[in-house]
Formats: C-alpha cells, structure tokens, sequence
C-alpha cells in the first residue's frame, strides 16, 4: 500500500491509502477526491480526471506515453502543464509512496 496526497486548488490536502493495483483515478474516485471527475470511467476519453503530477514526483511517474499527450493536448480550455497526466494512466504502486498530486481547478466540459 501507498499514500497519495491530493492537493485541492485552494491549497487544502488529503492524504489516501491506496492498494497495489489501483490507478490514481481509482484512488480519487473512490475516496471522493474533489476535482478528479472520471466521466469515461478510466478509457482515456474525456480527459476529466486530468491531474498535475508533482514536479518532485515526475521522475517516478513517468511521462505521458503519446496516446495520453494527444489527449492532454486536445484539451480546451484547461491549463495543461509539463506535469500534467490523466490520473487513469498512473498505475499505482509502492515506489510511489507519498506521491502528491495536484488537483486543477477545472476540468474539461465540466
């Protein structure tokens, strides 16, 4: 197990536990982290569970493989960053213990 920090606009944080296995998305949603919508449940469709990952964690993450960038990059009216990835597309796991993960304030279409 891990725990992930998600890290609201205004600052506020909450710390979940997550299970080997689970993506990022998946640890939001069902924690009910505010921010992470998940409307295509995880198909890499609708970009509304963008997140920024941070920068000190960028290294462990990963970047966005092509597909995921050609998602980001479609996004319209959403500030996408160096940073930013669909929380779908993060698989979780013990070498990401302590990840922190920053929530936008807005997401697309929403």
């Amino acid at each position: 197990m891990a725990k992930v920090t998600f890290v609201q606009p205004d600052g506020s944080a909450r710390t979940c536990v997550n299970f080997e296995g689970m993506t990022l998305m998946q640890l939001a949603v069902g924690n009910l982290v505010d921010g992470i919508d998940a409307l295509c449940g995880g198909m890499m469709q609708c970009a509304t569970c963008h997140c920024y990952i941070d920068p000190d964690w960028l290294d462990r993450t990963g970047p966005a493989r092509p597909e995921e960038r050609e998602m980001l990059e479609a996004i319209e009216g959403v500030e996408i960053r160096p940073n930013s990835r669909l929380s779908c597309q993060v698989q979780l796991g013990e070498e990401l213990d302590g990840l922190v993960v920053h929530i936008p304030a807005d997401q697309p279409g929403i």
